[in-house]
């Protein structure tokens, strides 16, 4: 997965979620934890995380407690279960309530980052910043295929309504060619030209500058991919 992801670990036992960070942080993600419940809770509300790594047993509120309250509250974060051998009947509850998937303990490193890697790359831009979101001085309406800005409205293609969804649920983290392509398009990169990628984002620029926004609203990173730079 792209380099930079945010992930929030949330665990008890301080060697498991210590050895997760030093983990995660090898494999170029950031690591933000938390140690009980209501830390978790308190993080939530502080910040954005591409994924949640949620133990199922932890003090003052439990994980399903979270999991729940988090769904009811309409975070669309992922969520991926920590749970104990023989509790069944809890992950299957957690998976009801908005889980995206679990792994049990003990498990292996490489699984976990197996699992970590497939749920961010099914995960759609939309669950962060929904149908509607702000992007620049202006609000999309990806549903209507809506551009707006005060007064004026500009129409917008489906693809490009979904790239503007995915820089605005990753503000100020550099988007790749490969990771815009395969969200957008849906499929790998391989044996594309990365000029398709290039043109499709020049006419996304042309339209914002049209619709009176900065061209540099989504900026070119040389060598890297595109960044939508949220100021302040």
């Amino acid at each position: 997965m792209k380099a930079g992801q945010s992930i929030l670990v949330v665990e008890d036992e301080p060697k498991i979620r210590d050895g997760l960070s030093d983990f995660l942080e090898f494999h170029d993600f950031y690591v933000t934890t938390a140690e009980d419940g209501l830390a978790a809770e308190r993080t939530v509300s502080e910040g954005r995380f591409d994924l949640i790594l949620l133990d199922l047993m932890l003090p003052k509120i439990s994980g399903e407690q979270l999991c729940r309250k988090w769904r009811q509250q309409g975070l669309k974060t992922p969520i991926i279960m920590l749970t104990a051998k023989g509790q069944e009947k809890e992950k299957i509850a957690g998976l009801d309530m908005g889980a995206d998937d679990y792994v049990t303990k003990p498990f292996s490193l490489e699984e976990l980052l197996s699992r970590i890697r497939a749920v961010l790359r099914r995960t759609d831009p939309a669950r962060s910043v929904g149908q509607r979101f702000t992007i620049g001085p202006f609000t999309v309406d990806a549903e209507g295929l809506k551009l707006i800005n005060g007064n004026q409205q500009t129409e917008l293609s489906t693809r490009q309504a979904q790239m503007l969804q995915l820089f605005a649920s990753n503000p100020n983290r550099i988007v790749s060619r490969e990771e815009l392509y395969e969200k957008v398009w849906g499929e790998s990169m391989d044996g594309i030209e990365t000029r398709t990628v290039d043109m499709h984002i020049a006419r996304l620029r042309d339209l914002l500058v049209t619709a009176g926004g900065d061209k540099e609203l989504i900026e070119t990173v040389r060598g890297a991919g595109y960044l939508y730079k949220v100021k302040g």
